[in-house]
């Protein structure tokens, strides 16, 4: 399915360089904010309180939200729990105040506005239970990434693995660096977003490398730049596609999806954008100067495609 068909491709590799450094200067800047300043981790990281309350009724999260940030507690995380009813709450730890004060002070607000309101658990998240999140959640990301490489290295080329594997750190080390620069809140659920692109992202580079594929056995007298130039250009219409309406989905979720969805949607949304700018300056460019050419694709084609008969069979086209 095509919105549109260009019938000249477009030289996307003659701007390659330029927009390969812009890329080092943005995954630079996004390191140096890392190390600088690090992320801001949520209380599933760092150790908190957690609790969860009851309503008679549907539960005014929003309220209970203000109610909560109005006693001083920062980075407060309020959302629905179950059913509407229930409403969980997680506070960051603080010194010198031990969980049992957190969550009395809190519920005594949270009575003081509905009497009604009924403290279904409580519990303490300690700094080890974070750190072991941490722990496995960058095991998570390493595995992800060597799942990739082996992926594309048996379906393509190793050349091709390490474009797709370079471009798919860019855009998660790029997402991590917006939360370290501006604070934002990393969550769980912004880790589960960070995984989710990587998977997307590579789902492009996979549908360009394809095309590069299928252009080396059909254009026998286009070079490599062409080849890949008229590869991207033909599979415009389907990312304008797809990720448009994948695009259009994660929006509603930041716009209207409220605070428990908001950080998720704003790290899908950044890996979105930069997925598909990636798949196209980083992981083609680099493939191309990592050498790749039809002999590396077309390898068990090839003696198929040559007349036994002919005298010029093997000879350079």
């Amino acid at each position: 399915m095509e919105f549109f068909k260009i019938r000249r491709d477009i030289p996307f590799m003659e701007n390659a360089l330029v927009f390969n450094i812009i890329s080092f200067l943005t995954f630079a800047a996004a390191v140096f904010f890392l190390v600088t300043r690090g992320l801001h981790l949520s209380v599933e990281f760092t150790g908190g309180t957690v609790m969860e309350v009851g309503y008679s009724q549907s539960a005014d999260v929003e309220k209970v939200r203000r109610t909560v940030s109005g006693l001083g507690f920062s980075d407060v995380q309020v959302q629905n729990f179950g059913t509407s009813r229930d409403v969980l709450i997680r506070l960051p730890a603080q010194k010198g105040v031990s969980s049992a004060q957190q969550s009395d002070k809190v519920f005594a607000a949270l009575q003081a506005d509905d009497p009604g309101v009924t403290r279904r658990r409580t519990e303490f998240v300690g700094p080890q239970v974070g750190e072991e999140l941490a722990t496995d959640g960058l095991k998570a990301l390493a595995m992800v990434v060597v799942g990739i490489m082996i992926y594309l290295a048996f379906r393509f080329e190793w050349k091709f693995a390490v474009a797709a594997i370079i471009a798919n750190l860019h855009d998660v080390i790029i997402i991590l660096g917006f939360f370290a620069f501006f604070q934002w809140e990393f969550s769980l659920a912004v880790l589960a977003a960070v995984l989710a692109v990587l998977g997307y992202s590579v789902n492009e580079s996979v549908v360009i490398f394809d095309r590069i594929r299928e252009n080396f056995r059909r254009y026998r007298k286009m070079n490599t730049v062409q080849i890949i130039d008229n590869a991207i250009t033909s599979t415009i219409s389907r990312t304008i596609i797809t990720h448009g309406s994948t695009q259009i989905m994660v929006l509603s979720m930041l716009l209207f999806g409220g605070p428990t969805l908001y950080y998720f949607a704003l790290a899908l949304t950044i890996g979105i954008l930069f997925g598909i700018y990636s798949s196209v300056f980083v992981a083609a460019a680099i493939a191309m100067w990592l050498g790749i050419k039809r002999e590396d694709l077309v390898k068990s084609t090839a003696k198929k495609d040559e007349d036994p008969g002919d005298p010029n069979a093997g000879a350079t086209v």
